[in-house]
């Protein structure tokens, strides 16, 4: 009889080579039943997009970080419709009811299930305090609520001094460096007029604003004519932030997170800088007409740590003042680039005004061609160019007249509404008098037009911010006459990536005489 050999045989060795080959199968077998999964058997399956945005949130992320995104979504519905599947789960609208369904509070729905959500991954950074902009709802209702007190009709009359005094600033400030003093102009034989980057002047006063009604002290750009090392880093962390976000979106940020923590050194200075403004403007004993003494006031009731205020005024620093300096150089340079338009606004502020200090922000608030300027600049150069993505919530929800299922991510994408030629007459054109009762624009749909978005997490700074613009625009109308130093270049021709990426805004600036 023969027995078995029942030796020990070692299994035939597993080398790294296979195992690698194990995994990438394993990865590329994973991916490709998500894939499948999103193109054929997702919630929104049935909606139309490309087929790479409905496949992964790849192409998303590619041309959000080339800048591009934005200015895709006009194409895409164009070719799509107004509902297009830009990424698996996320859909974009174009149909202006969608800004009251998608940010607006739904009737006759019990909440939480009346507001949608905002998506933690597009708003707020592990480990990182919440602010305003990524509370949930109760505490988002209570800041704001503080928050308003800072943006009420009083706090800007009083308000008006601090921001009277920097606009008086700015005009000494462009007076002084508009001529070349060491140079005469062949043609003319006076002096030679230099170029202002007016992308910058603009910046420089909104920030030393911003800067007074946040933290008590401006950044002293407008003093010193050049940034703040800290404004300058603010625009270097928003563009970084673009990564970031299209890291969270891919679903790598606990891999990344410390790699992007050690290369992100403008956040930190950022951050840094921004809790030592706000420690001395703490520390201030008497009461200031700025924007967040509600804030101060209720920190021990509410708890609320020097983080979390930190967090609160940097979101003010930066939309109340970067968003305000675009909407300025946007509405100057598209009023360089059409004359009539340029005459009519110049002629509304100088036979509105027998002198400066006429001025104000309430006088400004009767210049009505301005404010048809204003936003038609609003409708081509949007501030905010993106969409701004909320949560649908349980049950789904009708938005635009489209069911859309739970947990879906929807939005409105701003540029792409704002330039579509089914909702504007001429949509590329700058035709304030569509904000005018003008026939012509009769077909416009004016409701389209949300920059400073609606709902009840709409923008709390909207009337300081028309206030602001219209007092500087109207100084600088006042007291000069303008023209581009390159009238042939299209300085719309940007990349938007969170913000628009602005080049310099040349402009020869001529003292009016009288």
């Amino acid at each position: 009889m023969q027995f078995p050999d029942l030796r020990w045989t070692y299994p035939p060795s597993v080398s790294v080579a296979d195992i690698a080959k194990l995994a990438i199968g394993a990865l590329i077998l994973y991916e490709a039943t998500n894939v499948i999964y999103n193109l054929y058997f997702h919630p929104l399956s049935r909606f139309p997009g490309p087929l790479l945005h409905r496949a992964k949130r790849l192409t998303y992320v590619i041309r959000f970080n080339q800048g591009k995104l934005s200015l895709d979504l006009l194409k895409l519905h164009a070719k799509y419709g107004p509902v297009v599947r830009i990424a698996p789960n996320e859909l974009a609208f174009e149909d202006p009811d969608a800004f009251k369904d998608v940010y607006g509070r739904r009737t006759g729905i019990a909440p939480p299930a009346d507001e949608m959500t905002k998506p933690d991954e597009s708003y707020h950074i592990k480990g990182e305090a919440r602010s305003i902009m990524s509370e949930g709802r109760e505490k988002h209702a209570l800041l704001r609520r503080q928050l308003a007190s800072g943006f009420s009709e009083r706090a800007m009359r009083e308000q008006e001094p601090i921001i009277g005094g920097y606009i008086d600033l700015l005009i000494r400030r462009l007076r002084e460096y508009c001529v070349d003093r060491d140079s005469v102009d062949p043609a003319t034989g006076m002096q030679a007029m230099k170029e202002m980057n007016m992308t910058s002047w603009y910046a420089w006063t909104t920030f030393d604003v911003i800067g007074d009604l946040a933290f008590g002290e401006p950044f002293g750009c407008l003093e010193r004519a050049k940034y703040d090392p800290w404004v300058a880093a603010i625009g270097k962390a928003v563009r970084f932030s673009a990564v970031v976000l299209g890291v969270k979106f891919l679903g790598y940020e606990f891999v990344l997170r410390p790699l992007l923590r050690m290369m992100n050194k403008y956040r930190r200075e950022h951050n840094r800088l921004c809790m030592e403004k706000l420690q001395r403007r703490a520390e201030m004993t008497t009461e200031r007409p700025d924007l967040i003494e509600g804030l101060l006031k209720k920190r021990k009731d509410w708890g609320l740590d020097i983080n979390q205020l930190m967090q609160n005024s940097s979101n003010l620093i930066i939309a109340g003042s970067e968003t305000t300096a675009t909407a300025l150089t946007g509405v100057t340079y598209l009023l360089l680039k059409n004359p009539d338009a340029l005459r009519k606004v110049v002629d509304e502020v100088r036979s509105s005004f027998t002198s400066e200090e006429e001025i104000t922000l309430l006088s400004v608030s009767s210049l009505t061609y301005m404010l048809a300027c204003l936003n038609e600049a609003l409708r081509l150069y949007p501030p905010i160019a993106v969409g701004l993505p909320r949560i649908v919530p349980k049950g789904g929800a009708v938005v635009a007249g489209v069911f859309v299922p739970e947990d879906s991510t929807v939005s409105v994408w701003h540029w792409a509404v704002y330039h579509s030629d089914k909702l504007w007459t001429k949509p590329f054109a700058f035709r304030p008098e569509r904000f005018l009762h003008d026939p012509k624009y009769a077909n416009d749909k004016l409701d389209a037009l949300q920059p400073f978005s609606v709902g009840p997490r709409n923008c709390l700074g909207r009337n300081l911010a028309y206030a602001e613009m219209r007092l500087i625009l109207a100084r600088i109308l006042y007291n000069f006459d303008m023209q581009l130093a390159n009238e042939d270049e299209d300085w719309l021709d940007q990349r938007t990536y969170i913000l628009w990426a602005k080049p310099a805004l040349n402009v020869y600036m001529k003292p009016v005489a009288r």
